[in-house]
């Protein structure tokens, strides 16, 4: 497959965070030189929630196709008005992307044409590609190391930019080298293994 031309994001300000990330938690973020680029008010702000925008990461991305760049935090702070993040006041923690205020999110604030997909196989995912540009797929963090097997399917998200019946492309906001965040390109059949079968169907 071609490079998709697509601007790649990674949820974190600075692309090589996420080996750091995945050995020290989100306080390694409190060493991102970039944070300022996120629109966090604070440092402590930008780590607490860059571990938590891989959806927005995507919309980024899909936006950034049209022309438009946003800080991701803004994009995030949007999305919480919406409902399609909830913040506790109790433990501070963050849960989400909720896709349902999402989809609101996106026709309302950007005029994107979005809607959730639940029980997809794999393979229609070319499918989906026909009709809107893009698939933002849950699929499990691990898929940067497709070699490996993933002990569960979901919990992150990756921006699907093409498939056919063998193989599918995507960029993935927490990659953590080159190879694993643009234009990553693998066999349905691995992919398959990582990927929860729910996910956004979204246009440009």
């Amino acid at each position: 497959m071609q490079q998709s031309g697509v601007p790649y994001f990674s949820q974190w300000e600075t692309p090589g965070m996420t080996l750091p990330v995945l050995a020290e938690g989100s306080q390694a973020l409190l060493g991102d030189p970039l944070w300022r680029h996120s629109g966090a008010a604070t440092i402590e702000e930008y780590a607490r929630w860059a571990v938590n925008v891989c959806g927005m990461a995507c919309l980024k991305m899909i936006l950034a196709a049209r022309g438009e760049v946003h800080p991701t935090l803004e994009l995030a702070r949007a999305c919480t008005a919406y409902g399609g993040y909830v913040v506790s006041e109790i433990d501070a923690s963050i849960k989400g992307l909720i896709y349902a205020p999402f989809v609101r999110l996106a026709a309302d604030r950007f005029g994107l044409s979005a809607e959730t997909i639940t029980g997809v196989e794999t393979s229609a995912i070319s499918g989906l590609l026909s009709k809107r540009r893009f698939f933002i797929a849950s699929v499990n963090s691990g898929i940067r190391w497709p070699e490996r097997e993933p002990p569960s399917k979901g919990g992150h998200l990756v921006l699907v930019t093409s498939a056919s019946q063998e193989t599918i492309r995507f960029h993935n906001p927490s990659g953590h080298d080159e190879a694993s965040q643009a234009d990553v390109t693998l066999p349905l059949a691995v992919f398959d293994r990582f990927f929860a079968n729910r996910g956004i169907s979204i246009d440009a």
